[in-house]
């Protein structure tokens, strides 16, 4: 079940959650900080705040939106949201059809996004706290991509962490740019020494479903363009450890790089693959619900050999409908001959969820 809206009462109805004054005060209004948390029934009630006109609380990929409500006759809106424990989610205020972040929330996923965590989710070291306003830093080399294969141009960046190592192609490059610094935390990894050093290169994705979804396509064109413009842009690389890492539909594109490429990827890196694919899958009415696995279950059972490859799977607890898929996906690669790490990060379809497991799992993924 989705969340639900409580009604507040009493003179200071949101007391329970550290507030105390009148909600549509100033001295509220100063003390707002969201979402604020309390315990309730082995979970936790959140409380969202909103200064302004009508809107509505939209999460990433956990619950339904939620319509705020107003309290009394002030500029104050609210909705109290069950949560259950371990949880961490995106999520934006909508008014009149415009996102907008959290104004109460440092924690930031770029211009228009927020991220909440409950009290006993993980922390998320190496990670900045960006608000809206903060810009990322990006990378200063910087690859104009022509594909011949793949059509059209794109622009990838490259950092060498630490002053550069193996590669570590992040796939969907622009989300981990500019939503979640990436810059950022796989510098401060290194330097903490979580992390051997590394080149970084972010790959945008263009048409995401065409070009993740077990096609050669894109992995001909890695190897045979854009590897080599890597190696003429005169950042430090090792090109002969290739390591891929990828979220969704960049999961499931990781791991059939894998097993198509062996000469090209070393190690993957998958966060929520998504491992119900089939061709036509994603047209029908429940995506998931066709065999367990899909094409890359399937294709593993037809043999492989990933003896050599390090490949770390991770997915969230709060992916029911998804567990499946990637357990059957995950002991097969295994029995493909891989080694194999299988985490389990507290959250749901959400890249606020993955970015940790994305440093741990690099990080273990080049031993």
């Amino acid at each position: 079940m989705g969340p639900v809206i409580e009604r507040a009462g009493g003179d200071a109805p949101f007391a329970a959650f550290g507030l105390r004054d009148l909600p549509g005060t100033d001295a509220f209004w100063r003390a707002a900080r969201t979402p604020a948390t309390a315990p309730a029934d082995g979970g936790w009630r959140a409380l969202f705040l909103w200064r302004g006109s009508e809107a509505v609380l939209d999460f990433e990929s956990w619950s339904p939106p939620v319509p705020l409500r107003r309290w009394q006759d002030t500029d104050c809106w609210y909705a109290e949201v069950p949560m259950p424990a371990r949880l961490r989610v995106t999520y934006r205020f909508l008014v009149e059809g415009a996102a907008h972040a959290d104004p109460f929330n440092p924690v930031g996923a770029g211009a228009d996004r927020s991220i909440a965590a409950t009290p006993d989710a993980p922390s998320q070291p190496h990670w900045p706290a960006l608000g809206p306003d903060d810009v990322p830093p990006l990378p200063r080399t910087r690859i104009r991509w022509s594909s011949d294969r793949l059509g059209g141009r794109r622009t990838v960046r490259v950092h060498p962490a630490g002053g550069g190592g193996p590669v570590v192609l992040l796939l969907d490059g622009d989300d981990w740019l500019y939503l979640h610094p990436a810059v950022t935390a796989f510098d401060a990894a290194v330097a903490a020494g979580d992390l051997s050093p590394v080149t970084l290169v972010f790959l945008p994705a263009k048409d995401r479903e065409a070009e993740f979804g077990c096609r050669p396509e894109l992995w001909e064109a890695v190897r045979d363009e854009l590897l080599p413009l890597v190696a003429e842009s005169g950042a430090a690389a090792d090109l002969d450890r290739v390591v891929v890492a990828g979220q969704s539909l960049g999961g499931l594109s990781a791991l059939y790089a894998a097993l198509e490429f062996p000469g090209l990827v070393s190690g993957v890196a998958c966060q929520s693959g998504s491992f119900w694919w089939a061709p036509g899958a994603g047209e029908l009415p429940d995506p998931l619900g066709g065999p367990v696995g899909g094409v890359l279950a399937e294709r593993l059972r037809r043999g492989a050999d990933l003896s050599g490859v390090r490949c770390a799977f991770d997915v969230g607890e709060h992916e029911a409908a998804m567990l499946p898929h990637c357990e059957v996906v995950e002991a097969l690669t295994e029995r493909a001959g891989a080694a194999v790490r299988v985490s389990r990060s507290a959250s749901g379809h959400d890249r606020a969820g993955w970015r940790h497991a994305l440093l741990r799992d690099v990080a273990w993924v080049l031993g």
